[in-house]
């Protein structure tokens, strides 16, 4: 099984529908998952590399970046993937839990609770709350680099929604959630040879006021971002704060102005 491609991953081509991607992610996950496999210890590292192949996949705007990263860098297209997303922002809002709670209770197998404490161990804490009338299940996945809330039971705790959420939570049971800073966005504008050679980029981040130093890697490409971590919104209660993501757009070379230019004026 191939580590290097979300596709090769879970056995499935680049055209694969939503459906038969959830059709071949469960077949994977009960083929691989520990409750079967006590006997084979590799089986769950192959059962994580499956997690987050679906996680990616099954999510529109991480597979459209990712089908992006494949035509530009082929093979590398993987570590290029991981250098913008860590593990915790690949299973946010993913539909995992709920696909493993349901082969839970089909087969009488160990859920994605148990699961995911096996694999990850401190990375990964659950909450409960129970209260007279009042019940809430949600869990942090936390990483290296970055720590995004995943919803158990679908109760909001984003938005504005969100913060009526978390304040009923921290009412009825004295815990308060930190808050991640929200991720900035912005466009780099760079020659054909910037490009090319890569190196140091003057960049001017407004909404800080601060003045920074991009390194640009070699071979960049068209409408490809770049990851400046912890230079985003600064985050509340402890959480911590976003990243700055750049894209790049690549300015044409004067005489392709200039035949632009006498292009438009022969017209």
């Amino acid at each position: 099984m191939s580590q290097s491609d979300y596709y090769q991953i879970l056995g499935v081509d680049q055209k694969v529908s939503a459906r038969q991607l959830k059709d071949a992610y469960r077949k994977l996950a009960f083929q691989y998952h520990p409750d079967r496999n006590n006997k084979n210890p590799e089986a769950a590292e192959k059962m994580k590399s499956v997690n987050e192949a679906y996680a990616v996949l099954s999510d529109a705007d991480k597979r459209r970046e990712y089908d992006t990263l494949r035509q530009q860098f082929g093979s590398s297209a993987y570590s290029q993937f991981r250098q913008n997303y860590s593990e915790q922002d690949i299973f946010s809002g993913s539909d995992i839990n709920q696909i493993l709670e349901q082969m839970a209770r089909a087969f009488g197998l160990r859920g994605f609770d148990e699961i995911f404490k096996e694999f990850y161990g401190q990375g990964y804490r659950q909450y409960e709350f129970r209260k007279p009338g009042f019940f809430a299940k949600s869990y942090i996945f936390t990483g290296p680099r970055r720590a995004r809330k995943m919803n158990h039971t679908g109760l909001p705790l984003q938005g504005g929604v969100g913060k009526l959420t978390r304040f009923l939570l921290r009412q009825f049971s004295g815990i308060e959630f930190p808050e991640d800073g929200a991720d900035f966005h912005d466009t780099i504008w760079l020659n054909p040879e910037q490009a090319r050679q890569g190196g140091p980029y003057a960049y001017y981040l407004r909404k800080k006021n601060k003045k920074l130093v991009v390194k640009i890697p070699p071979g960049t490409k068209p409408d490809q971002r770049i990851r400046l971590a912890g230079m985003g919104e600064c985050g509340k209660g402890g959480g911590q704060a976003g990243d700055l993501y750049l894209r790049v757009h690549l300015r044409k070379p004067l005489r392709q102005h200039v035949k632009d230019f006498l292009s438009k004026l022969r017209k």
